[in-house]
């Protein structure tokens, strides 16, 4: 497995779920991955540009005066648009899963037995995601260099034609 220069910022205030999910998909992914307890600190280092971060949805559970994954969703967003956001919650209510979403976030697993086949799945998706990303801008790229290159032909063309005074059939 290649390894990818990229980070996953796994925030959970239970590390024992921190490093079971860092295991079990760092098994799976070529991803750097940085554990936190609090989305503060996930938000100090900003900086590394993380492609995604996992988000607990109550993250000030046992950790006084923190903010709560919804506030950290939207701090991250706020920062880092780009960055995909998947809030994971022990809590299968759709209000909250509506709330993440409404945020931004990617999408919302519900913590249990399936919860890591679930997020696998996910992180699948999100890289298909990037790929048709990266091929739509290398597709727009290409458009634009083939237009300039007709535009420089037809340029070339003009100049070619006036310079030598070509006369064009039919005119």
């Amino acid at each position: 497995m290649a390894q990818n220069n990229n980070y996953i910022f796994l925030v959970d205030d239970e590390p024992i779920q921190n490093e079971m999910l860092k295991d079990y998909l760092s098994s799976r992914f070529g991803y750097q991955f940085k554990t936190y307890e609090t989305g503060e600190e996930a938000i100090r280092d900003l900086n590394l540009n993380p492609e995604i971060v996992i988000l607990d949805y109550h993250l000030n559970s046992h950790i006084p005066d923190t903010q709560n994954g919804v506030q950290v969703l939207q701090k991250i967003k706020e920062l880092r648009p780009a960055t995909q956001v998947i809030m994971l919650s022990g809590q299968d209510k759709l209000e909250v899963a509506v709330d993440s979403m409404k945020y931004g976030a990617y999408d919302y697993v519900v913590k249990g037995e399936t919860a890591f086949s679930r997020m696998e799945n996910i992180l699948n998706n999100i890289n298909e995601l990037h790929g048709y990303k990266q091929s739509n801008k290398t597709y727009k790229i290409f458009t634009v260099f083939l237009g300039v290159a007709i535009v420089m032909v037809i340029l070339l063309s003009v100049l070619l034609v006036r310079k030598f005074d070509v006369v064009v059939p039919g005119h």
